[in-house]
């Protein structure tokens, strides 16, 4: 594996790659989609069935395995977030990660909830997956950018922090947070394929 610091110029230049290669034209047409429904058809969360479209959707192009796509939008729904994301407030991640079931279940269903705040506000919240998470911990096993554990990762308001000081040790400020998601998931791909 590389051991270097990435820069603008690295990030931009996979960034660039990532436009050109075929493999992730379906990804790309994925987030074309995803974008399209969060920021122009249905920008806000207050009808159920708009938060139904948008989970149900969320869930098939990130194929994040949930069943019950109804609890976790009537949930959304009761929430009323639509306050809490146009402020950036990285709280809601958490609140709207976790969903009791019928069953009386509650799961955190963290990543999911990352990309849901993300799709309405991608420059206020960073997107956790794993392998989003893999490249946080080989970066700070390389160059100690900032001191955390795996677990950290886990808590949105630590995960926020811990990208915001990865940002800031790499002197990558004028990229986006989108474009910094996009560079970690890929690089994420590349050095650690399932």
């Amino acid at each position: 594996m590389p051991d270097f610091k990435p820069s603008k110029e690295y990030l931009l230049q996979r960034l660039a790659e990532w436009e050109k290669d075929e493999r992730y034209k379906k990804f790309k047409i994925g987030e074309d989609t995803l974008h399209s429904l969060f920021k122009d058809k249905y920008k806000l969360n207050n009808d159920i069935k708009e938060v139904l479209i948008k989970v149900c959707v969320l869930n098939s192009i990130y194929s994040t395995n949930i069943f019950d796509t109804y609890t976790v939008a009537n949930h959304i729904h009761s929430l009323k977030i639509d306050a809490c994301l146009e402020l950036g407030s990285i709280d809601i991640v958490n609140k709207v990660a976790n969903v009791e079931f019928p069953s009386g279940k509650i799961l955190n269903l963290y990543s999911f909830s990352s990309k849901y705040c993300s799709h309405h506000f991608p420059d206020k919240f960073p997107i956790y997956d794993s392998f989003v998470e893999k490249m946080l911990m080989y970066y700070q096993s390389q160059n100690h950018f900032y001191k955390f554990q795996k677990i950290d990762l886990k808590n949105y308001k630590k995960f926020y922090m811990i990208i915001e000081q990865f940002i800031i040790f790499y002197n990558i400020t004028d990229c986006s947070l989108k474009q910094i998601d996009i560079f970690l998931w890929l690089e994420g791909k590349r050095l650690f394929p399932l």
